[in-house]
This record gives C-alpha cells, sequence and structure tokens, in this order.
C-alpha cells in the first residue's frame, strides 16, 4: 500500500465515458477544466447533459469506440457492469486502450474486465473515495484508490492518474482484494447501519443530542444513493456477506447484554 500526489497538471488525454450518470458528469467537469477531450455513451439518452457540457454523446457503441479515445472510463452501475461490458464490440478498438473503472466495489470488475478486454489493452481499477456532496468545493484532501492491473504504457496511466493527483487528492494504491476487505468494514457497514435506520423511520427531535444528529446524517446520506448501488456492494463484494452476519450477531450480542441486565 502506498500514497503519492502531484501538483503538475496532467496531459490533456482523449477520454471516452461508459455510462453517463451523475457521478460521471461530476468526474467530467473537472476533467474538462483541466482540458481533456471527452465523448460519452450511454444506454440512457444524456444528449442534453452532454451539450450542456459541451461534449459529444455517441450513442452507436462501434461509432464511440472508433472515436481515438487513449481511455475508456467505465462508469456504469455495479449491478450493469457485467451486461454493459458484454455489449461492448471490442474488435472496433483502433488502438491499445487504457480501460478504467469507478465502481464502489473493486475485484469485480477487475475479474469481468481481465475476461473481457482484448489482450494489448491496460486495465486500471479505480475508486475515487467521493462523489458529487463530498467534493463539490473540490477534490484535495479526498481519497483515490487505485490498482494498476494490467500497464504497459505507463505514460497514459500516468496521465490519468494525474486528472485527480493534481487536484489534490490522496492517491492510494492497493490491490483491489484489500480495498474490498476495508470497503465491506466501512462503505457496506455504513450503508447498512443508514439503511436499517431508514427502514425505522427515524426523524429528528427537539432534544436530539449530537450523536443522534450524526446518525441521522448517516440516514440522509445513504439513502441519497439509489438501492442498486446498496445491492451491489453487498452482490458483489465477498466480503459483504461475513459483515453482515457480524452486525447481526453484535446486534443480538447487545439485545442479550440488555435482557441479561434486566432480569438481573
Amino acid at each position: 500500500m502506498s500514497s503519492s500526489s502531484s501538483s503538475a497538471p496532467p496531459r490533456a488525454l482523449k477520454i471516452g465515458i461508459i455510462g453517463f450518470g451523475p457521478f460521471a458528469q461530476f468526474l467530467v467537469e473537472t476533467m474538462l477544466k483541466q482540458g481533456h477531450s471527452i465523448r460519452a455513451t450511454s444506454r440512457s439518452d444524456y444528449s442534453e447533459q452532454c451539450a450542456r457540457l459541451g461534449i459529444p454523446f455517441i450513442r452507436d457503441m462501434h461509432e464511440f469506440l472508433q472515436s481515438d479515445n487513449e481511455v475508456i472510463l467505465l462508469c456504469t452501475s455495479i449491478l450493469s457492469l457485467s451486461e454493459v461490458v458484454k455489449s461492448i464490440p471490442f474488435q472496433c478498438l483502433k488502438q491499445p486502450t487504457l480501460f478504467a473503472d469507478v465502481l464502489s466495489v473493486k475485484e469485480y470488475p477487475r475479474d469481468v474486465l481481465q475476461q473481457a478486454l482484448p489482450p494489448d489493452s491496460d486495465l486500471l481499477c479505480t475508486h475515487p473515495m467521493f462523489g458529487p456532496e463530498s467534493g463539490k468545493n473540490g477534490w484535495k484532501g479526498l481519497t483515490f484508490m487505485y490498482e494498476k492491473v494490467r500497464i504497459r504504457n505507463e505514460a497514459i496511466c500516468s496521465s490519468f492518474l494525474q486528472i485527480f493527483s493534481s487536484e489534490g487528492c490522496r492517491m492510494l494504491e492497493m490491490t483491489c482484494e484489500e480495498h474490498d476487505k476495508l470497503a465491506a468494514r466501512s462503505q457496506f457497514l455504513t450503508h447498512t447501519i443508514g439503511r436499517v435506520l431508514a427502514e425505522m423511520h427515524i426523524e429528528p427531535t427537539p432534544i436530539d443530542t449530537k450523536g443522534f444528529e450524526k446518525l441521522f446524517q448517516v440516514k440522509e446520506s445513504t439513502v441519497k444513493d439509489s438501492f442498486d448501488l446498496f445491492s451491489g456492494l453487498f452482490t458483489h463484494n465477498r466480503f459483504a456477506r461475513q459483515q453482515l452476519k457480524n452486525f447481526e450477531i453484535a446486534f443480538e450480542n447487545v439485545k442479550q447484554k440488555l435482557l441479561n441486565r434486566m432480569n438481573e
């Protein structure tokens, strides 16, 4: 595990985005400010959003792959990744290309892409540990995790990573496995607690403690994300199942301690 940062401006890249939902749009705003050339494709129609940003929206995947992308960034949902990758006509690529993803789980996209990508294409697995809300005032000090799974063109990979390091991100290199282990204990557990609180319909009261206010913030932030994301964090992170089991055991232990004390 290592961390690094750089203030050098990134070289302008030709970047193709597959999947153009809110998170992709959030990333692209900074990429455009840095001078990168962007084009997007998606199964949904994002032509209006692309027009507003001043970038082409290419509906046809064949045309998209033939547009000389140096980097293709996958910004799909976790649950749709496999289907999207299967639909990509990789034979249309004009040149060896760096494929990168920004999914919140890492072993799963690594395995899917390793099986599907042409042998001459590079693979970088990443997870920006922030989003439109936490990154709205800049990315300085926010964590960007990555693993160089298969990199031969170091120049392109370095230029892509500089998109984030030049904004002041805390660059953290670790394996996809280590990421998923840690994410199950942090991100997935946070989402689980937030969803449980949402099921309880907790709301602010006139006598809230600071602790409750923080719990309410956890509930509010997690339900802003789709249930598909939460489902993906569970389904496609093999360490999440054990964390859910640990949560259940811990809850039962606390409950039993309370009942034992009451009976005393």
